[in-house]
């Protein structure tokens, strides 16, 4: 049977270190998990009675765009948090993130069309970008820059998309640089803005502050804590709406149900999610101290999402086995910088600090051991 070229798309590395990590725990080992973007706690408790009580209910199709109590309350969430009053119609429920690009991709771009993004960024964009049959360009940022594009490296595009704060470097971009890269592409402008909420200093921007005339995507997997729940949205442009409705529809009938409900209560956990990023806030110090410590000195200090980005090119020209090789001998699972940067990721690696306190302080202390018997080495 043929098989279509769109599906010739690249592996998420970050899910071999996860098997292999399970594989170890399997064999009876004790590791430290560093390598994955998931919040080491679950959905809030509010969210979890919201959906024990709806089981007395059927759950069935919701309407394609979402809950409306939900899009409403999504509204709410942006007039707090920025000052922005959205029009609850503009806002559409997805089925996580990785919906919400299929919707946004699918209705912004034509095939063929280049769609830039900066490097290191979030592998799945180029991947699903390929899929559909699109031409993902990778802009190469720099340190300078923080790991955010700038108007001047911008190639000739259709669209862009940026992250802000960005994966994996945990950097944000502020008001006046964000705005400068909306009018520097105008035609396709798409804002992942999934870490919102998660920041140590200054808050986020969200880009409809800046414009009405851009895609805003966001999920309930980070802040709020609810991974394994599946569910997203997006904000579009008014005339927008009707044709995202019309493929969500034929894509997806419907966000789950049962998530809905789970995210709707979720929006009025706050206590339970500031208590949550507290957590991540101290993380973060211990990494900042910690990491250096043990040899990792060239890292971008984020400004949000849980991760730390690492130029360990003084250590390695494969970062790959290097991460192997600290899985193996300290029992510590970390990200090869590979998916972010096909170009410069071999000299890279993400540590996750979105775990336990507990967890992180043992895992720095692997860390320093390791490198400290591995240094003279070198």
């Amino acid at each position: 049977m043929q098989r279509s070229r769109r599906g010739e798309v690249d592996p998420f590395i970050v899910m071999d270190v996860v098997e292999a990590a399970r594989q170890a725990e399997e064999a009876g080992r004790h590791i430290i998990h560093m390598e994955v973007g998931q919040p080491g706690t679950g959905a809030p408790r509010g969210a979890t009675e919201a959906v024990a009580a709806s089981l007395r209910d059927p759950l069935g199709y919701t309407v394609a765009l979402g809950l409306p109590a939900l899009r409403q309350g999504i509204a709410g969430l942006y007039r707090r948090w920025y000052g922005v009053e959205l029009d609850p119609a503009r806002v559409i429920v997805t089925s996580g993130s990785s919906g919400a690009f299929l919707l946004s991709f699918t209705a912004l771009f034509d095939a063929g069309d280049r769609v830039g993004m900066g490097l290191p960024g979030y592998p799945s964009y180029r991947q699903i970008l390929k899929a559909l049959s699109l031409e993902p360009i990778g802009i190469q940022t720099r340190a300078e820059n923080r790991f955010q594009p700038v108007p001047a490296d911008l190639p000739e595009l259709q669209g862009l998309i940026v992250a802000s704060p960005g994966n994996p470097s945990g950097t944000m971009l502020d008001r006046d640089a964000l705005a400068a890269l909306i009018a520097a592409q105008p035609q396709g402008f798409v804002s992942d803005e999934i870490y919102h909420g998660l920041h140590y200093g200054p808050r986020a921007v969200s880009a409809l502050e800046i414009s009405d005339e851009v895609h805003v995507i966001n999920s309930f997997s980070k802040y709020f804590s609810m991974t394994g729940w599946r569910i997203g949205w997006m904000v579009v442009p008014e005339d927008h709406i009707r044709p995202i409705e019309r493929l969500a529809q034929n894509l997806f009938i419907c966000a789950p149900h049962v998530a809905q409900v789970a995210a709707l209560a979720a929006l009025d956990c706050i206590d339970e999610l500031e208590a949550n990023r507290a957590t991540y806030a101290a993380n973060r110090a211990l990494m900042l101290e910690g990491l250096p410590k043990a040899g990792f000195t060239r890292i971008a200090p984020p400004d949000g999402a849980f991760y730390i980005y690492a130029d360990v090119s003084e250590l390695t020209q494969d970062s790959r086995a290097l991460a192997a090789e600290i899985l193996a001998e300290a029992g510590v699972a970390v990200t090869p910088g590979l998916d972010f940067d096909p170009v410069r990721g071999h000299q890279t690696l993400r540590f996750s600090y979105a775990r336990a306190t507990a967890d992180i302080e043992e895992g720095l202390r692997r860390l320093q051991a390791f490198m400290a018997s591995r240094l003279p080495a070198l």
